[in-house]
């Protein structure tokens, strides 16, 4: 029988996480904060999360609106959210161009890292940063501090659990003396193999220094770390650098397609029929073709459950000239340098229906069937239950 789900949610990731309810939380050992996304992301925008009766003030039409869960996971959730960040973020880059890097771990890390995630994260993201911050000041390369924005992901394109962070570096940073702007040459300022390397060792160093202070738990049959240390030093790791980027306007298109993506959108959804579910992804090892898989939606939302991050964890963070504690100072003086003019943001200081007014170019209250009155809330709808 295919899955008893209305026809909006029938692609959509709430309409496999209803199907197999009951057996994820039955068979699944998830903690308090998946639980919580799996309930959220189900009942987003429907009676289950309860809501309110809207009524035009013209013509008196009637709509049941249904309130948003606003969980950080959600697929639903995530465009204004997105879009004021990215927003916001326009008064904080520096103008020019930006460099691409990808860190990520070797598969031998994964299962340390899932039963770890809250130390581990911080350390990826401390390794990252470090080996870009020791490449910039390395008088060999750009010899001055640079910056970043980095943002977490743990997912690969089939839902696999796979952490790495992507960061966005401007060309070029600050010397010591603060005196002038270094500019970075067209391709990478330090060759992705010596960066590789540092970023190994500084990961290295910081998980030898938990284990010794016993603040990580060993998955089972783990290795002691002379044996994983000798294991992570025999692989090359995966850090790969693109080329700059345009103007900061690229850039923050370009960030907005990485910030508040959650593991997985409603859009590569296909079908859900017979307790599975059929979705998009690009095949890498193809050049990214896209092509398409099946899987149970017990096998899918368990997947997807691997990617709720522990309540509170930041997945953005900014490093050196872009550091919060850098805005009034390096940042001010490396835009002064460059003398190019900053992007200001417009959507700071809106509230949320102005936001939504101003991207999308329609009031959302104007009413859909007379388009003259304004939608006015007259009644609230309690969850069932």
């Amino acid at each position: 029988m295919g899955a008893s789900i209305n026809k909006r949610q029938k692609t959509g990731v709430a309409g496999v996480f209803n199907v197999c309810m009951e057996q994820i939380v039955g068979q699944q050992n998830l903690c308090h904060t998946q639980l919580r996304a799996l309930g959220d992301i189900a009942t987003c925008r429907t009676v289950g999360m309860g809501g309110h009766i809207n009524t035009c003030n013209h013509c008196g039409f009637k709509q049941q609106a249904y309130n948003s869960c606003h969980n950080r996971h959600c697929p639903k959730c995530q465009f204004l959210k997105q879009e004021q960040w990215v927003d916001k973020l326009k008064g904080r880059l520096i103008p020019g161009k930006y460099f691409h890097i990808v860190f990520s771990i070797p598969h031998l890390l994964n299962p340390l890292f899932y039963i770890n995630q809250e130390v581990c994260y911080k350390l990826l993201f401390d390794a990252a940063s470090g080996a870009l911050r020791n490449a910039g000041r390395n008088p060999n390369f750009l010899g001055a501090e640079t910056g970043a924005v980095a943002v977490l992901h743990t997912w690969g394109q089939t839902l696999s659990y796979h952490p790495h962070i992507h960061m966005l570096a401007p060309a070029g940073g600050l010397p010591e003396d603060g005196i002038e702007w270094i500019s970075a040459p067209k391709k990478f300022f330090v060759p992705v193999k010596a960066l590789s390397k540092m970023f190994r060792g500084i990961l290295i160093r910081l998980l030898k220094k938990q284990l010794v202070e016993n603040k990580l738990k060993l998955p089972g049959g783990f290795p002691g770390f002379s044996i994983l240390k000798e294991k992570l030093y025999e692989k090359n790791w995966n850090v790969y650098a693109k080329k700059a980027l345009g103007g900061v306007n690229s850039v923050l298109a370009y960030l907005g397609r990485y910030t508040h993506r959650v593991a997985i959108s409603n859009s590569r959804l296909v079908n859900i029929e017979n307790n599975e579910v059929t979705f998009r992804y690009k095949n890498y090892r193809k050049r990214g073709k896209q092509e398409i898989t099946t899987i149970s939606c017990v096998e899918f939302t368990r997947r997807f459950m691997m990617h709720v991050l522990p309540k509170g964890f930041y997945k953005i963070r900014y490093y050196g000239i872009l550091a919060t504690a850098n805005i009034k100072t390096k940042r001010q003086q490396a835009i002064a340098l460059i003398g190019k003019a900053i992007w200001l943001p417009v959507l700071e200081g809106l509230t949320i229906y102005e936001v939504y007014r101003a991207l999308r170019g329609t009031d959302p209250a104007r009413c859909p069937k007379c388009k003259q009155g304004m939608m006015v809330k007259t009644g609230i709808t309690t969850p069932p239950g």
